[in-house]
C-alpha cells in the first residue's frame, strides 16, 4: 500500500529482457536507505519488487501483464520515474489509498500555464468514468491528486510547483502516456452492489 507521496525521482540506468517481461536498474538515493530485497517501490505507480539493490540502485522485474496494463515498457534508459516506499502503519496518510495496481493508462491533451500553478487535462478509457467524482482522488503515475475538472471521459488536475519539480510532471508533454489508479474504495462499492446480494 502506498499513499500517492512521491518520495524520489528516479532514473532508469538499464533495461534487460527477461522473457517476455522486463529487469528495470534505477538509480535512486533516498528510498534506499531502509529499503532491502523483497520491499515493495512504487515506480510510476507501478507497486514492484526489490529483487537486488545496492547503495545507489535498485532492481524490479517487470511481467507482460504489467506491461500491458502500464507505461513502463515505453520507457528508456535515463528515463526519469516517480519512486515511493511502500507505507508503515505508523506514517501519516499524506495522500489517499493508492494500491500501486494500475487500471489503465491516460493520455495527457492539454497544459495550461498559470501564474502559480499548472493545469493537467487527462483523456482515459470511458469505461472507468464510474470510479471519478469532482474533488476526489486520482494517482497519476502513482501522485495522489485531486480531481480539479471532470468530464466525460477526461478529467484535469492542478499542480502547485512543490510536485511540477518534484515529481516527472515537469517531463510531461501534450501525448504524454501516464499510469493511472482509481480510487479503490469506489471498486468495492460497486463491488458490494453489484455482487452483495447474490
Amino acid at each position: 500500500m502506498f499513499t500517492g507521496i512521491v518520495e524520489e525521482i528516479g532514473t532508469i540506468s538499464s533495461i534487460t529482457t527477461m522473457g517476455d517481461g522486463l529487469e528495470f536498474t534505477i538509480n535512486a538515493k533516498k528510498i534506499l536507505r531502509d529499503t532491502t530485497v523483497d520491499n515493495s517501490i512504487c515506480v510510476n505507480g507501478v507497486c514492484l519488487t526489490v529483487v537486488k539493490k545496492s547503495k545507489s540502485f535498485f532492481t524490479v522485474q517487470v511481467v507482460k501483464e504489467t506491461l500491458l496494463k502500464s507505461n513502463l515498457g515505453r520507457l528508456t534508459v535515463h528515463d526519469l520515474v516517480n519512486l515511493e516506499r511502500s507505507v508503515r502503519l505508523h506514517d501519516r496518510l499524506g495522500g489517499h489509498l493508492v494500491q500501486g495496481h494500475v487500471d489503465a493508462t491516460g493520455t495527457v491533451t492539454d497544459i495550461k500555464i498559470l501564474k502559480s500553478s499548472w493545469m493537467y487535462t487527462i483523456a482515459f478509457p470511458k469505461q472507468f468514468r464510474k470510479y471519478l467524482i469532482y474533488v476526489g482522488s486520482i494517482a497519476v503515475d502513482g501522485t495522489s491528486l485531486t480531481v480539479a475538472r471532470l468530464q466525460r471521459n477526461n478529467f484535469t488536475v492542478a499542480i502547485i510547483p512543490y510536485t511540477y519539480h518534484n515529481t516527472i510532471f515537469h517531463r510531461y508533454k501534450k501525448g504524454s502516456i501516464v499510469n493511472l489508479e482509481f480510487d479503490v474504495i469506489g471498486k468495492y462499492i460497486e463491488s458490494i452492489v453489484t455482487y452483495g446480494r447474490i
